[in-house]
């Protein structure tokens, strides 16, 4: 029985999951918890949960972004540690692709467009398909404008997923809508199809999926863009 430990910190909702014997045991980390600070006493609890070792599961799957700089910095770190330390591999799952598993699961459609607020301004954004159990992914992850998503007219049924706060732009105001964020839940499915397709990696190559170059504008390039708002 495959057994995967799972962790999610892209985003403002922190989470971690373990897959056990066709079991799901889920943890969310508080709002007053940072992610740094919560993630290992939350990883401890499921395992104990779960009646398993670190060195019990088969692989650490986790969100490799794209999100926030800081997240997926904790995500790598604690994965590679911990993987390094139990002697067992990791699986990087890509965010959006989390968000359109959560959306699949409670809709009949097969479409996602997913977006993530990238702040400044701009969107993390990707389209993936499911045929069925096989994904599909149509449009890699981008960081664009909101406005600048484009999906071509024949997934006109596609659904958007939208992560907190984000409303449809208005060359998307045909699509249904529904709001959802990463989650270790889906990390941990995905992780556990990566594991079983053979796609698990060592632990020095839990890197992270960044799309921003730049993470830091300086004060001026901050008053220009106050400006353009």
């Amino acid at each position: 029985m495959t057994t995967i430990l799972a962790i999610e910190t892209t985003t403002e909702l922190a989470s971690a999951a373990l897959f056990v014997e066709d079991q799901m045991f889920v943890r969310e980390l508080s709002g007053v918890q940072t992610h740094s600070q919560g993630i290992l006493p939350a990883l401890q609890s499921l395992l104990a949960e779960g009646g398993v070792a670190l060195s019990d599961c088969d692989a650490i799957a986790f969100g490799c972004g794209p999100g926030a700089f800081t997240g997926i910095r904790t995500a790598c770190g604690v994965v590679q540690g911990l993987a390094f330390g139990a002697d067992i591999g990791v699986m990087p799952v890509v965010s959006l692709h989390a968000m359109a598993l959560a959306a699949a699961e409670n809709s009949s459609v097969n479409d996602f467009v997913c977006v993530l607020d990238a702040r400044m301004s701009e969107v993390y954004w990707a389209h993936y398909q499911l045929n069925g159990d096989a994904w599909t992914e149509m449009s890699p992850p981008t960081l664009s404008k909101l406005d600048d998503i484009q999906v071509s007219e024949q997934h006109a049924h596609a659904l958007v997923v939208l992560g907190n706060g984000l409303v449809l732009p208005s060359q998307l105001q045909s699509h249904t809508s529904v709001q959802l964020m990463p989650h270790a839940r889906q990390v941990a499915q995905l992780g556990l199809r990566g594991f079983k397709a053979g796609s698990c990696v060592s632990p020095e190559d839990a890197q992270p999926l960044y799309l921003r170059n730049k993470i830091a504008l300086t004060t001026a390039e901050r008053a220009i863009a106050k400006e353009a708002q």
